[in-house]
């Protein structure tokens, strides 16, 4: 492309979008790239700031944005979404249903770090909505080397394998089986509130309450009923009652008891420290998740079960690092009007 003076532009082919912005009006595109200017066109781009034009040279070594945006793209484009239309460069990326984002952080900050190039995101681990914008892409030049764009696809199909950054895994419809551990509860002392939680919880996700058992504290009884409900059927297992580190409260050493691999017992986040996620070997055919869930989710508005269950409801294996990695974010400020999501917590 070359720069020419607008008021000798006549018949030149623009190479970029032209944009008016006048405020509280309109902020859009008034010349597409590719319009051919007519002299009644001039007066226009003046009157938008355009003293000089870029126009079209043919360059067998350089890309458009658009084109090169069309790249970044075909890098970014995964399962369960949908792409608009380059416009001044960008391509965004919509949300095709309701699920789980999944990030391919190294290959982001790999073509973020290469110069001339960027993709911005919501955060990754979140769920989304369908129609919900998760991602944009553009080339900030507004030309770039074909080499250059060869040369970070190449670096980002080796971090992925070939693989898009971006995946949306839809939630599932888990038939959840709760636990309910407490004499309290067991006996009628007090009534069971917890479970009413967890029901609307999960609800958000597309899963349904299996089957409650409710039991006294007796740690026997209560890895028997887990192993039960998952040879009954259950995807996932929630306990609730006997998390904290007093005597009575043998609810880890139930769930360690049934066999399960133990991801973690406690976790950096406040609320929720005092919680726990093992994953259980169902005879090979699949794995159950098992989340010993602390009292703070009762009534706490979020807690570390907010940050966890979308990526169980997803299929997505939670593992021990991801756990540890939550302490930066992991402080819930607890806000007399919550906006989770839209907070730091988990972030």
């Amino acid at each position: 492309m070359k720069i020419i003076k607008t008021v000798d532009a006549e018949g030149a082919v623009l190479c970029h979008d032209i944009t008016q912005i006048i405020k509280g009006v309109t902020k859009d595109v008034v010349f597409k790239k590719g319009h051919v200017v007519r002299k009644e066109d001039i007066p226009v781009l003046l009157s938008v700031g355009k003293d000089n034009l870029y126009i079209w040279e043919n360059d067998d070594n350089m890309l458009h944005e658009n084109d090169a945006a069309e790249i970044l793209c075909s890098m970014c484009l995964g399962e369960n979404m949908q792409r608009t239309q380059p416009k001044e460069g960008k391509i965004s990326l919509i949300a095709d249903c309701h699920g789980l984002l999944k990030i391919n952080r190294q290959a982001l900050k790999t073509v973020n770090g290469f110069g001339q190039m960027m993709i911005a995101s919501i955060h990754g681990d979140f769920a989304v909505q369908k129609g919900e914008k998760i991602a944009g892409t553009r080339i900030i030049p507004l030309v770039i080397e074909k080499e250059k764009m060869d040369r970070v696809k190449g670096q980002v199909d080796a971090i992925t394998s070939g693989q898009p950054i971006f995946e949306i895994k839809e939630f599932k419809g888990k038939k959840v089986g709760v636990v309910t551990t407490g004499n309290e509860v067991f006996y009628g002392r007090i009534k069971d509130t917890f479970t009413p939680v967890l029901i609307d919880k999960i609800a958000e996700f597309g899963g349904e309450l299996f089957e409650h058992i409710i039991l006294e504290d007796d740690d026997k009884k209560v890895t028997k009923a887990i192993v039960e409900l998952i040879e009954k059927g259950a995807d996932m297992v929630l306990c609730t009652g006997g998390m904290s580190v007093d005597p009575d409260d043998k609810t880890p050493l139930a769930i360690r008891n049934t066999g399960a691999n133990i991801i973690s017992y406690g976790a950096p986040v406040l609320p929720g420290a005092m919680f726990l996620l093992a994953y259980y070997d169902d005879k090979g055919q699949r794995t159950v998740p098992i989340l010993g869930l602390p009292g703070c989710v009762m009534y706490a508005k979020r807690t570390i079960f907010d940050l966890i269950l979308p990526r169980v409801m997803a299929d997505d294996e939670v593992t021990a690092d991801d756990i540890a990695e939550l302490g930066e974010g992991g402080l819930c400020l607890e806000c007399d009007v919550c906006t989770f999501p839209k907070c730091t917590f988990g972030r």
